[in-house]
Parts: C-alpha cells; structure tokens; sequence
C-alpha cells in the first residue's frame, strides 16, 4: 500500500521531502505564512470543484458523444478526439481533460475493434492536452500561478503564447491528416452511460464564469471561494471527495521549499546567475526533470521575466514522461489497460513529444 502511494504521489511526496529538509537550514517561523500563495490555491480548488461537478454529471461526454455520432472515418474519430481535448484543456485544464477524455478514447477503441491505435491516439491526445492548455491562465497549474503571481494582462499572456499555440494546433493537424483513413461505424447508443442532472450543470457553468471574472480580477477571491464552497457542500458536496488535495498540499510544499531557498544565501546565488542565460531554455530543461510546475514555482522567484517562464514551462511540458505531471495520467491508463504496451508507449511518447519540442523551441528562437 506504501509503494502504491510513493508511485501515485511521487511529486507530493518530493515537494514536502525538500521542504522539511531546507526546514533544517531555516526553521519555521510566522514568515512560512508569506510563503504560500493563496491566491492561486483558492482558484485552483475553486476550478477543481467546477470541473468536477461538470465531470461528475456527465457534461463533457454528453458533447463528445453527440460529435462522435457525425463521424464515418477513422481520421474524424481522431481529429474529434485530438481537438476536443485539445480545446477542452484551455478551459478545464489539462489533468481534467485527460482524466476524462483518455478513458474515454480507450473504451471508443475497444469497442470498434481498433485497440491498435490506442498508444498513438493517446499520446497526440496527451500532447494535445499540454499543448492546448497553454492558451489560457487557467489551463494549467503552472499558468494560474504565473499569471496570478506576476498579475499578468490577459491581452499579453493571449498574445504572447498565442503563436505557440498556433503552431502546435498545425502540427496536430498534420499528424491527423497524413495517416491513412478507414470506414468505421459508430454505435448508435450512448458510449456513457452516466447520469446527469442538468440543474447542476446550468449552476455550475454560472460558477465558472464567476471563476473567470476573478481571474480577471473583478470579483474577490474570497467571494469566489465562498459561492463555490458553500454550493458544493450543500447541494453536491461528493465533489469535495474527489478534488486532487495532492496538487495542493504540493503546490504548499513547494512553496516551502523555494521560500527557504530564497532564504539560503548560496543556493539562490547559484539559481540567479544561472538566470542571466535563456530562462525560455533553463525552464525547458528543468521542466524534464521536476515536471513544469514546481519549475515555475521555483524559477518565479529568481527572475521578473514572467513570459520567459510562462512559454519556457509550457514547452517544458512536452519531452520526459515527468516534464508534465499530466502525461503520466495517461500512461497510468493505457497500462491498466493492458501491461504489455508499456515499453512501446514510453518510446514512442519519446519520440513524439521530442518532435514537437524541437519544432516549437525553433519557433521560439524565430521571433
């Protein structure tokens, strides 16, 4: 059971291991509060409380099952499943629409006898979600807590990973339309079978514009918590048994952990002359190997160049199977699925990721 929860919290468990061991070098004290920002931890659980009573009744296979209904070929199943994840990602963060979606695509598969597509389905569909996710501030965690963090304008964030944005859409799109397409015949019925009260989808969707408009720093953070909260706990509190608490008793580690390095004079000397360099390229690379998230954390507090960080931890994203701690819900899938497609999975995903890293790195340096 141990091992099982060191393999499912690996990052948890890292985040807090560094921030009880920089504890030692500066002890907690009434500081550590100043550390943690509880702006984006409130927008985080607010989002996960939205989209996962958006999940839980159904919303999102009731749209990709009425599109899934026009489709005749194989290349529409696959630019149906590439694209919704893709553009479902900017708005329900890339974890969620992998949670969903990914399942989803495998059951799809087996049904219609094309468990042969599953690996190269799943990982355009991965690298979708990470590379869709990108576009707004609330696609990802690392976004919400750059914008957050260094008050961005909408208008420039859009602006400044728009072409990036752009360029992964094309290349997803060629991979889509350069395979061969066979006929398939979708089922008539339902692929879900899950219940939906549509009330709840109507208030929820009311919270969610109310999520934006605070995001857009109209409506307070406390007003959103508040609505979001006490609507959850009174008509569809079984959410509250389903939010990701890991990501943010992560997220709080580490901040923990880079308040205390702030704090250790040769560390942070270190970290702030390496970051007179490319921060684009040293967020890339250090994204490979503490995934992109907690490199935004760190990285925010050693430089004011927030749409360095913003594009260096989005394309961070893409390359090891830990530069986005997203793509690993899907590799968790596809081997539940079936054990022998694990070593195939991880080459391939390799390859893939690899590809497109290189062709949106050469963009970055053409502008």
């Amino acid at each position: 059971m141990l091992l099982n929860f060191i393999k499912k919290e690996i990052v948890l468990i890292i985040s807090w291991v560094l921030a009880i061991i920089t504890m030692f070098f500066n002890p907690p004290n009434l500081k550590y509060i100043n550390y943690i920002d509880f702006y984006t931890l409130i927008l985080l659980f607010s989002l996960m409380c939205i989209i996962c009573g958006l999940e839980n009744n159904n919303l999102f296979y009731k749209i990709i099952n009425f599109m899934l209904k026009k489709i005749k070929t194989t290349k529409q199943l696959d630019l149906i499943i590439i694209f919704v994840t893709f553009f479902s990602s900017m708005l329900i963060t890339n974890d969620v629409a992998l949670i969903v979606f990914v399942p989803f695509t495998i059951n799809v598969l087996s049904i219609l006898g094309l468990k042969n597509k599953i690996i190269n389905l799943v990982i355009l569909q991965t690298i979708a979600a990470n590379l869709g996710s990108m576009a707004t501030p609330i696609g990802n965690p690392q976004n919400l807590y750059l914008y957050s963090s260094y008050h961005m304008d909408f208008l420039n964030f859009i602006l400044n990973i728009f072409p990036f944005v752009l360029l992964s859409f094309l290349i997803l799109l060629a991979f889509v339309c350069f395979k061969k397409s066979y006929n398939i015949v979708i089922p008539k019925e339902n692929l879900s079978n899950k219940k939906t009260k549509t009330y709840l989808n109507y208030i929820y969707l009311f919270l969610f514009i109310f999520c934006i408009l605070t995001i857009a720093r109209f409506i307070n953070m406390y007003v959103l918590f508040a609505l979001v909260f006490f609507f959850v706990l009174i008509f569809d509190k079984n959410v509250l048994k389903h939010i990701d608490y890991s990501l943010l008793l992560t997220f709080i580690g580490f901040f923990i952990f880079v308040g205390n390095i702030e704090n250790m004079s040769i560390i942070s000397s270190f970290i702030k002359n390496i970051m007179v360099f490319d921060n684009v390229l040293i967020s890339i690379l250090l994204s490979q190997f503490i995934s992109n998230v907690p490199a935004s954390i760190l990285l925010s507090k050693f430089t004011n160049d927030s749409y360095a960080l913003l594009i260096g931890t989005n394309l961070g994203g893409l390359g090891t199977l830990i530069a986005s701690m997203a793509s690993l819900i899907s590799y968790k899938y596809v081997i539940k699925h079936n054990i022998s497609y694990k070593n195939k999975y991880i080459f391939k995903f390799s390859i893939y990721n690899i590809i497109f890293l290189i062709l949106l790195v050469l963009l970055y340096f053409l502008l």
